[in-house]
């Protein structure tokens, strides 16, 4: 049921539905991976600005020639966006994105809380006083507006040490408001030092425990007669309240929780995903379950939240934006998988509510940008089958791909498309034997072989369309293989690169036809067959990559029935590596201590004999 947003990238279709709000974009390449992290006033015009045909610098070009999908977050403000761009880049450490090493070029606010009257101070570097350190901040204005504001709140000092040992006379600080003059005795230590907490807890988000202080100080003061006093802490309280809508996706005490919203248009459904962690916003992620159109958004949540959470273990709290079905039996089930305990919270207030209303902005968005892409998608299948006159467009497309390195590791993909984008849960990869190694037309026709075996028992669904990457040779294979499994009828397209190489020239041969079908550029049809070549490539050099690397890190000595690893390593020692082993003779291998004759001739006929390279 649960699908993320995998639907092929078209920019044009995108950015038309983009939003104009501020936020934060995230670029990714083939393969998924975050390569650059940016904020945006407005998404739609900075988004839109990378995918002009000339490029501002070197960088972005390079940059933009890796992209392969881009992902959202909208925020309520540019600050906002800042702060997300912060935690992301902190998290993905993208490639093109300046990463700052170790966090020392990040500015932080300082608290000297070993002295008897602590300052308050910007830092920069390693964080290596006594006293206390908050942050990072994502700008030095940030710092700096900051340290203003609690300036005007509590009165904390900010100069340096020896500017405030060497004071006989209150400086102009004291006389615009923002210190209460401790370098000359104007406020005593115990009342300073309330202050100072007060302003740690300004610092660590705790708004409601600083006022609640403030209104104990001013009462108490007020009691005692002290109406000047009570009149400072009445201004700091009205001041606070002012600045206390702190930025939202800054938050520092509410703790980890995701929020969860859905929106619907006909035919689509949204999960958006907002993750809390330590109170800051991490990003969030699009879901689109496969329910009927009809389905509440209570149906639709109450089937996304079990296979979601019981996969992995759930924060402490879960904050939907809809009532749930079977909750206390979630919670239950949650809270055990997860070692902790988990609530499910429906109605909500204060920062929740407002990220509540973060996340449904992002479920509207993600399903607009789904039901664009969606559309896009059934004009190219409407295209595709136009080229090759069918009665009606295709429902299922496969496209095979094979890959290695001059022979070594051969695999071969097989991705699925429908109406809907790539059918990621029916991709499969296929490792060739030995016999396949360096030979594309062989090793197409195993993978093919074993694939609709396969489908002829029903095992798998029957594509419409079969593409395999390649020319004429790929075709005859793939159509010989067709043909001994009584397929021959199914529609194969071969897809060949052109001359040049470059995207908008390939050469489609399709069976009976002797001559090539060339495209223009702009075909709906060839952006399709584009992806889905594409797609079969990326997930079979993936795989070889990852076979090749197991590979390599496993000795073929290890595969050797008999040859434990202290007649390994002495084998390795006395020919100095692998290669000399395989050069050696039987007579050579016997005289390695603990080599019987029986084994020697194991070991050679095994590199030698069984396919060893």
């Amino acid at each position: 049921m649960i699908s993320p947003d995998d639907t092929e990238f078209d920019a044009k279709t995108f950015l038309r539905s983009l939003t104009n709000r501020p936020g934060a974009y995230r670029m990714l390449n083939a393969a998924g991976k975050v390569i650059y992290v940016g904020k945006a006033r407005n998404l739609r015009k900075r988004v839109s600005s990378y995918f002009q045909r000339t490029q501002s610098d070197a960088k972005t070009a390079a940059m933009m020639q890796l992209v392969a999908n881009v992902e959202v977050t909208v925020t309520n403000t540019e600050t906002e966006a800042l702060i997300l761009e912060y935690n992301l880049i902190k998290e993905h450490k993208p490639r093109f994105n300046v990463i700052l090493r170790d966090d020392k070029s990040y500015p932080y606010i300082y608290v000297s809380t070993n002295h008897a009257f602590p300052r308050l101070r910007f830092h920069r570097g390693p964080r290596k006083g006594k006293g206390r350190y908050f942050g990072p901040y994502p700008s030095t204005s940030a710092v700096r507006k900051t340290l203003n504001e609690l300036q005007k709140l509590f009165l904390i000092r900010q100069c340096a040490d020896n500017y405030f040992r060497n004071r006989s006379r209150p400086c102009l600080q004291y006389q615009i408001k923002r210190c209460t003059a401790p370098c000359v005795g104007y406020i005593d230590e115990t009342t300073y030092k309330a202050d100072i907490d007060a302003a740690i807890l300004f610092l660590e988000g705790k708004n409601r425990n600083v006022i609640d202080t403030l209104v104990a100080r001013m009462e108490r003061a007020a009691g005692e007669l002290e109406y000047e006093q009570a009149a400072r802490f009445r201004d700091q309280i009205s001041r606070l309240k002012e600045v206390e809508a702190e930025q939202l996706v800054s938050r520092t005490n509410a703790g980890d929780l995701d929020v969860i919203a859905t929106a619907s248009l006909p035919g689509t459904h949204c999960v958006t995903m907002m993750f809390i962690r330590g109170g800051k916003v991490l990003g969030s992620r699009n879901f689109f379950p496969r329910v009927s159109s009809e389905a509440t958004e209570t149906q639709v949540l109450s089937g996304f939240l079990p296979q979601y959470y019981l996969k992995r273990n759930a924060p402490a709290e879960i904050v939907v934006d809809a009532g749930i079905d079977d909750q206390a039996l979630l919670e239950a089930g949650f809270s055990e998988r997860a070692g902790h305990k988990v609530t499910i919270k429906h109605r909500v207030r204060g920062d929740r509510f407002r990220w509540l209303q973060l996340a449904r902005t992002n479920a509207d968005q993600g399903v607009r940008l789904r039901v664009a892409s969606s559309a896009t998608l059934q004009k190219q299948f409407a295209a595709l089958a136009d080229l090759l006159q069918l009665d009606a467009p295709p429902e299922r497309l496969e496209c095979f791909d094979v890959s290695h390195t001059s022979g070594e590791a051969t695999v071969a993909s097989c991705v699925v498309f429908n109406q809907a984008g790539p059918l990621k849960s029916d991709y499969r990869r296929f490792n060739l034997t030995p016999g396949s190694a360096g030979d594309d037309y062989a090793a197409m026709a195993e993978a093919l072989r074993r694939r609709y075996k396969r489908v002829k028992l029903g095992e798998v669904p029957m594509p419409d369309i079969l593409f395999v990457d390649g020319g004429k040779g790929q075709l005859a294979e793939a159509m010989t293989v067709l043909d001994a499994l009584e397929l021959d009828w199914l529609q194969v397209v071969a897809v060949a690169k052109g001359r040049s190489r470059k995207p908008g020239m390939e050469q489609l041969f399709l069976a009976g036809q002797n001559t090539p079908t060339i495209l223009p550029a702009d075909s709906p049809a060839l952006h399709l067959i584009q992806q889905i070549r594409d797609e079969a490539h990326r997930f079979a050099i993936t795989g070889h990559r990852a076979r090749r690397a197991k590979a390599r890190r496993t000795s073929q000595l290890e595969e050797i029935p008999g040859l434990g690893p202290k007649r390994r390593r002495e084998l390795l020692r006395q020919f100095g590596g692998l290669q000399g082993v395989r050069g050696a003779g039987v007579d050579d291998l016997v005289k390695v201590k603990g080599i019987s004759r029986a084994l020697a001739e194991k070991i050679y006929n095994n590199l030698h004999l069984d396919g060893g390279s």
